[in-house]
């Protein structure tokens, strides 16, 4: 079960199952699975268990997300529907997407399929990841350390990195402050990336817009000051739940049960592989 949800009810039996050998997470993200494993269970290739995320299963959906949650809000959806509540016609000139300068911050799955989605959208796209490096598929990545020339120029910036000791708490008050007034941040990585009272602040200045498919605490309480805030649209974390996740989930089950049939490391380990 994804944390988000609550406590995994099935994780205490992986301390009865003295015999496991791997266990396939059905997220991307592992941080929560580590931290509510139960006493007894070692992750290691060892002498333990071997957790492998779910690489690629989320990657269309979440992308799918996030342009959605650019769309609305550049083109005033959200407040379009908001309007029905009243039966109020509402009427504007809102951003296009096209030749927005986007920049997505994380290099991989998601990142990578939200870049190619944007790019038929005529927008400008820019993908950031730990170090600049050339891709066949994206041409050049920048690297982590060129955001302080590249934010200032965003009309949009999206987060879809992983939850590490590097990104927790990136986003703060200095990183928001470099985005120029009136860009969009989209989070559809995890909460604890953003310091959420620096975004509440700089919501509630009218400086920027946010659209969050996830927050920090979540599930975010009623009372939470997010929920107040101009300028944001929120989502309870839909991320990969969606169609498109069911089919390729399986999929990777099917691959990791065949290569341990036969032997062969298990794909996309995260925690107790090899060093």
């Amino acid at each position: 079960m994804p944390h988000y949800l609550g406590p995994d009810p099935s994780s205490h039996l992986m301390a009865r199952m003295p015999l496991l050998e791997r266990t396939q997470l059905l997220t991307a993200g592992f941080e929560a699975a580590i931290a509510s494993l139960p006493a007894g269970v070692v992750l290691s290739n060892a002498v333990g268990v071997v957790l492998s995320n779910a690489v690629g299963v989320h990657d269309a959906a979440t992308s799918e997300l996030a342009v959605g949650l650019i769309l609305a809000t550049l083109r005033g959806i959200d407040t379009a529907a908001g309007a029905m509540t009243t039966a109020t016609w509402t009427h504007g000139h809102d951003v296009s997407l096209a030749d927005r300068n986007v920049v997505i911050l994380g290099a991989g799955g998601v990142g990578s399929a939200l870049a190619c989605r944007l790019e038929g959208f005529e927008a400008e796209v820019t993908l950031v990841g730990r170090k600049r490096r050339s891709s066949g598929a994206a041409g050049v990545i920048a690297g982590i350390s060129e955001l302080p020339e590249l934010l200032p120029k965003a009309d949009i910036v999206v987060l879809a990195v992983p939850l590490t000791n590097e990104t927790t708490g990136l986003v703060d008050a200095e990183f928001l402050n470099q985005i120029t007034d009136g860009a969009l941040l989209v989070n559809v990585a995890r909460g604890p990336v953003v310091r959420t009272e620096d975004l509440v602040s700089a919501l509630v200045s009218g400086r920027i817009r946010a659209a969050l498919d996830v927050t920090d605490p979540e599930p975010l309480p009623s009372d939470h000051p997010l929920w107040r805030c101009p300028n944001v649209l929120i989502t309870g974390h839909l991320g990969a739940n969606a169609t498109s996740f069911p089919p390729r989930a399986i999929s990777l089950i099917i691959e990791q049960f065949g290569r341990w049939r036969a032997g062969e490391p298990a794909l996309h380990v995260v925690a107790g592989g090899p060093t």
